[in-house]
């Protein structure tokens, strides 16, 4: 029985790209397909409904598609049953070019951290959101507005960090951000021009999140990572550490949340030496099996500048983030972020404020609430029956999980994936490296850390859409590695 794409879950590459419009560009991209052997003959095609959704693409515009291929004999429609690739001899991928050029060679789905499932952004009720806050807004609303956010955002987010995250700030002391990024260089600016002159940053982390800090001046010191987050302890025998970018919530990637102990170790550091906590919640509203914990802000809001975003809840187009500050560095950020800072669209503001007051924000978070964490339990079972050798951490929470490996397998498992149409990151990537490490040298082990990290993939299973979910994970089940 020929196998059904909708069914099994499969996706595929279509490079819409070239000449002719989007309506050609997907015609001679499915062509390419069914000739080169990507699709098989008998091979069930998504509804036009299913694929124009996953594409972006007007419904229409994928109906034709079919309709040309169905035309030119390549596809075959009947009532009943779909739209199915024709039974015709093709080529080999291999009879066809020996060398296929780079695009196709690039990886089907990619499962590297950074982004949630771009298909689930609700489009309907963000552009109802969009239509009432526009509609509702007075003219000075589009005019270049306030640089530290738009006064209805801003107090939007006050309310709603305070009952979702126990945040303590009022919408004075909230920046709004294009992007976690912006905040963070922003801040490293004013911490340089305060005397700050080193900032403690986590072992395992983003790399790009350690060079924004570098570029504002500062020096970064690793503080150790273990199974109950950052070894914050670690941050009283370096004197000079005035600051420290920690992810206490859900630590990136490894998935721990910071101890009580430790977290009340930090607060306790910042307030005794005057030090500041940059806390990256890039995360938090994602908890599955425990009770959401509380932003570390809520213990000392003089003391911890709080970090969100829409990228993980929404979408990162959005380029929309926010900081909630003491008040002493209030005036200090504003000055900073208004001096040719990026600014964040207003009309993106003023609809995320309203999409907030609406209630359609804490909707959509519960609804993806559950959808990630019924693909994370699907992981868990698929790894328990194929693959009980390896085991999922850091999965209480977020988007991702770490999956980890025997000892030496980490570079072989992230060929095997790309083999398999996967980009996968390794968790040696994460670990700390200082500044000007060249290339392919060993990460830097905080002290009393060993030399080499665990071996482990960092796997983002919140990425894919729906419709793809089931063969990324069969694909990901391909690339791991037997016991040892």
């Amino acid at each position: 029985m020929a196998e059904s794409w909708a069914t099994f879950g499969r996706d595929l590459h279509l490079d819409l790209t070239g000449p002719g419009g989007v309506r050609a560009a997907l015609t001679r991209a499915l062509r390419d397909a069914v000739r080169t052997g990507r699709l098989a003959p008998g091979t069930r095609l998504p509804s036009s409904r299913s694929l124009a959704a996953d594409l972006a693409l007007a419904r229409n515009t994928v109906a034709d598609a079919y309709g040309d291929l169905v035309a030119e004999g390549w596809l075959t429609a009947r009532q009943g049953s779909g739209t199915r690739v024709a039974h015709r001899t093709v080529p080999r991928p291999g009879a066809v070019r020996a060398a296929p050029p780079e695009r196709d060679r690039r990886p089907a789905h990619d499962l590297r951290v950074g982004t949630a499932d771009a298909s689930a952004f609700p489009r309907s009720a963000w552009l109802a959101a969009g239509r009432r806050a526009i509609s509702a807004a007075p003219n000075d609303a589009f005019g270049y507005g306030d640089p530290c956010g738009h006064p209805a955002l801003r107090a939007a987010l006050a309310d709603y960090l305070a009952r979702a995250r126990g945040v303590r700030t009022d919408p004075a002391r909230i920046v709004v951000c294009a992007g976690f990024m912006q905040g963070l260089a922003v801040l490293g600016r004013v911490l340089r021009a305060r005397g700050v002159r080193e900032a403690g940053v986590e072992s395992y982390g983003l790399w790009l999140h350690r060079d924004v800090l570098r570029r504002a001046g500062l020096r970064t010191v690793p503080v150790t990572v273990d199974g109950r987050g950052a070894r914050t302890e670690e941050l009283a025998a370096h004197k000079g550490v005035r600051a420290a970018l920690l992810t206490p919530a859900h630590q990136y990637p490894t998935g721990a949340s910071l101890h009580p102990d430790r977290r009340a170790a930090v607060v306790d550091w910042a307030s005794r030496t005057g030090a500041l906590i940059l806390e990256d919640d890039y995360d938090g509203e994602f908890r599955y099996d425990r009770q959401p914990v509380g932003a570390l802000q809520g213990l000392d809001p003089e003391h911890v500048v709080y970090f969100g975003t829409a990228s993980k809840s929404l979408a990162p187009a959005l380029r929309l983030a926010w900081m909630a500050l003491p008040g002493r560095l209030a005036d200090e950020v504003a000055e900073v972020k208004g001096a040719g800072e990026w600014g964040t669209g207003a009309l993106e503001q003023l609809t995320l404020a309203e999409f907030i007051a609406s209630g359609a924000y804490d909707r959509h978070v519960r609804a993806m609430r559950l959808r990630y964490r019924r693909r994370r339990d699907r992981l868990v079972a698929a790894l328990t029956d194929r693959a009980p050798h390896i085991r999922a951490t850091g999965i209480a929470a977020g988007l991702h999980a770490v999956l980890e490996l025997p000892p030496g397998t980490e570079q072989s498992a992230i060929q095997a994936a790309a083999w398999q149409g996967l980009a996968v990151e390794g968790l040696n990537r994460f670990r700390y490296r200082a500044p000007n490490t060249p290339p392919g040298a060993p990460p830097h082990a905080p002290p009393g850390a060993p030399a080499d990290g665990p071996d482990a993939l960092v796997i983002a299973y919140g990425t894919p859409s729906e419709h793809a979910f089931p063969g990324v994970l069969e694909a990901l089940l391909r690339s791991l590695p037997g016991p040892v």
